[in-house]
């Protein structure tokens, strides 16, 4: 049976290029850990947090910037089998995990509408107030890649808007506390594969929404039609993903008809008469 040393090694090794290098290059392009940091890393069970973890837990080993950091797990409610699997990956990765328990799970199913946003609106409340209680500025999360690709297209098939999902924020409602997200260049299927080669196995979702197939990640969720969306066009172009997330990134103002920050908003007629505009 490999022990977390080994397992560890293996993202180093086997996946640097793909999982290593990428998690490296994220902390670093977008500077999301500066010296002095508290970092609560948040871990809901599955395959990216856990990941997320234990890289973390390494980088902390050998990084020439300190920082500290705290593994905390929210318990929305999870079932006993699940609850245990995150005891036991945990023990398994030596990650050393605290768990405190919440009612999200019994209070979204109060809602009929929207439980999943409630869900996930409630969760990242529940972890900033426990982050802030252990002294941390920073919560981090697993979100990969896939996420944010997925996000952009969201936005604009379905919200009617051009947004991404950003590699850190600042918190609206907790005053000093930042949210960043350290796998963001990562791609899901090198985690899969990453977690499959060492044969481990994490929760899904594990809310009983989810488990109702009526949304969430196993149900007809409209991040599930864009993963399908997604999976046609690669067949087509292998390269769509890295178009969509570098179109984020190149964003021309004067070939945009309006756009706001905040609550500024702006029109290209605004200043079209003073010949601003692109010229045709």
């Amino acid at each position: 049976m490999e022990i977390a040393g080994d397992i560890e090694l293996t993202v180093v090794n086997k996946y640097r290029k793909t999982i290593w290098s990428k998690f490296l290059k994220g902390v670093k392009d977008y500077r999301l850990i500066n010296e002095g940091d508290r970092i609560a890393v948040c871990i809901s069970g599955g395959k990216d947090s856990m990941l997320l973890a234990l890289c973390m837990k390494r980088l902390q080993r050998y990084t020439k910037v300190p920082f500290e950091t705290e593994f905390i797990v929210m318990d929305p409610g999870y079932s006993a089998p699940n609850r245990q699997r995150i005891i036991d990956n945990a023990a398994r990765l030596e990650i050393p995990i605290k768990i405190f328990d919440t009612p999200i799970f019994k209070a979204v199913d109060t809602f009929d509408q929207n439980p999943c946003y409630m869900c996930a609106r409630m969760r990242r409340g529940w972890l900033y107030k426990h982050a802030g209680e252990l002294g941390c500025n920073k919560i981090a999360l697993g979100h990969h890649f896939d996420d944010v690709i997925e996000t952009i297209l969201m936005g604009m098939l379905y919200g009617s808007q051009v947004q991404t999902m950003m590699p850190k924020l600042h918190s609206e409602h907790f005053e000093g506390m930042e949210l960043i997200r350290p796998l963001y260049l990562v791609r899901e299927g090198d985690i899969i594969s990453w977690a499959a080669h060492n044969g481990l196995e994490f929760i899904r979702c594990a809310c009983r929404v989810t488990e109702q197939n009526v949304l969430c990640d196993t149900g007809g969720s409209k991040r599930q039609e864009i993963k399908l969306l997604l999976r046609q066009l690669r067949e087509v172009n292998p390269a769509v993903d890295k178009n969509i997330f570098r179109s984020v990134e190149n964003v021309n103002l004067q070939t945009i008809i309006s756009y706001h920050r905040g609550k500024e908003y702006h029109h290209f007629l605004d200043d079209y008469e003073e010949g601003r505009s692109i010229r045709g």
